[in-house]
């Protein structure tokens, strides 16, 4: 899942990276405004996660000019500010969801996957499931026929990235956007990589390749 962080203080910015990065999700990181909207018309994220509180334009204009791009778009605001009105402002003009500084990034990550879960439409819970595989976003464990597999972040978040677009063809451009952040430095061939240990570790064909397009698993 991509995430957009929108946030002015580099040093919160980078410990968010960090801690959603291990939770699963690839972060990209903008300091501005102005910085986010051109993100966002250049390529959509999953979701936003916007501070209010930004150095050129007001975090509610930001979430005004998102919903102009797209209304359908996740965006989650952070904000400093205290007062309620703001919260109520920022639902009203189409937010997702809401924390207030300082929050706990447990849960900022939980409120996420809630998130995530009604997208990939399995809202009611954590667990995705393709036959005898199952994948718990909020404990981060994977399991086949009731064993459990031990996957390093990588694999966890690629396979994560199949069950939840099951039945559908993800191209490798797509994949590799779940996988890194900007600014990674990505070998040629990591994504077949990836793909070659995990098949070690599934069903023999679970993940097929459509040549030329990229990758699919079976629908549950």
């Amino acid at each position: 899942m991509r995430i957009l962080l929108v946030e002015d203080d580099r040093s919160l910015a980078a410990g968010l990276q960090a801690a959603l990065s291990r939770e699963g999700f690839a972060v990209n990181h903008v300091a501005s405004g102005s910085q986010a909207l051109a993100a966002v018309r250049a390529e959509l994220p999953d979701m936003v996660v916007l501070d209010l509180g930004l150095p050129d334009m007001d975090g509610l204009q930001v979430l005004t000019a998102l919903r102009e791009i797209s209304r359908s778009l996740p965006v989650l605001l952070l904000t400093a500010r205290d007062g309620a009105d703001d919260k109520v402002r920022g639902l009203d003009r189409g937010a997702d969801d809401y924390m207030a500084k300082p929050f706990d990034v447990k849960e900022l990550a939980a409120r996420l996957r809630v998130i995530e879960r009604r997208l990939s439409n399995t809202a009611a819970s954590s667990c995705i499931t393709v036959g005898d595989l199952a994948l718990d976003t909020a404990a981060h464990t994977v399991t086949l026929a009731e064993q459990a597999l031990e996957l390093p972040r990588r694999e966890y978040m690629l396979l994560k990235a199949l069950l939840e677009n099951a039945g559908k063809v993800l191209t490798r451009e797509s994949l590799e956007g779940r996988l890194y952040s900007w600014g990674e430095e990505v070998s040629s061939n990591a994504l077949e990589v990836h793909i070659h240990y995990l098949r070690k570790k599934l069903p023999q064909d679970f993940i097929k390749t459509v040549r030329g397009i990229g990758y699919t698993v079976p629908r549950q």
